[in-house]
């Protein structure tokens, strides 16, 4: 399990950089539609391929919650984000989730409590990101909260996970929140966004490692390491 969350933090660290690039050349929200319809696709073939069932009936409206949530707006928040601020600053906002899940887990999750011990590993973990990035100040306000209530968002939808869906089948789960908050991404674009798309060599690179890599593999990983450990370890780690 620790060598799944070390590839995992790899991936996605690396994915900043990519997300941050992409802009440059496509319209911010509208590659991440790009990046998670191409990771729903390859999802889907291997959901037809493995012929898992469909979810139930009474899970749907909380895997929908999920993908409007973790999909859909906390994509919107950071994609918009990076075009004011540094990958760095914007990541760190992004990763104060623990500070919020681990508040949240204590009234919602059954069994986890919080300790002293955990909220001062979380503040420790994430002074530790601002030293490590060497983060400064850039950017509007408004950039600011956006970056900070995606992190608020992914915590919600992990809350929801781990009361309301644990019992799904990881393929199932993941491949479905992933679509829905792929058409939540391009109707956003569709309505609010105007800009160009430069098609090239190294924008399908990106397109091709954010959506296979950084969201069908990572995801799959991610809600792998949640279904079998605490919300709080897992995001801490």
């Amino acid at each position: 399990m620790n060598f799944t969350i070390v590839i995992l933090c790899l991936i996605w660290g690396f994915n900043w950089v990519i997300m941050k690039q992409a802009n440059s050349v496509f319209p911010p929200v509208l590659f991440a539609g790009y990046r998670f319809g191409l990771g729903a696709a390859v999802l889907l073939a291997f959901y037809v391929y493995k012929r898992v069932p469909l979810p139930d009936k009474k899970d749907w409206k909380w895997i929908i919650a999920c993908g409007l949530l973790h999909t859909t707006y906390f994509n919107i928040a950071i994609q918009l984000s990076l075009n004011e601020m540094s990958a760095g600053l914007t990541s760190v906002l992004t990763y104060s989730m623990p500070l919020w899940l681990t508040v949240m887990a204590h009234f919602w999750i059954p069994g986890e409590r919080l300790t002293l011990s955990k909220m001062a590993g979380v503040l420790l973990g994430i002074a530790g990101l601002f030293l490590a990035l060497d983060v400064h100040w850039g950017g509007g306000f408004g950039a600011f909260l956006l970056a900070l209530s995606s992190g608020m968002a992914w915590a919600v939808s992990t809350v929801i996970m781990k009361r309301k869906l644990v019992h799904c089948d990881n393929m199932q789960f993941t491949t479905w929140q992933m679509a829905v908050g792929a058409v939540g991404l391009y109707l956003y674009s569709l309505c609010f966004e105007h800009g160009e798309s430069r098609w090239g060599i190294m924008p399908v690179i990106y397109i091709v490692f954010a959506g296979v890599i950084a969201s069908a593999l990572a995801f799959i990983l991610w809600f792998r390491i949640l279904s079998t450990l605490e919300a709080s370890k897992s995001v801490s780690s």
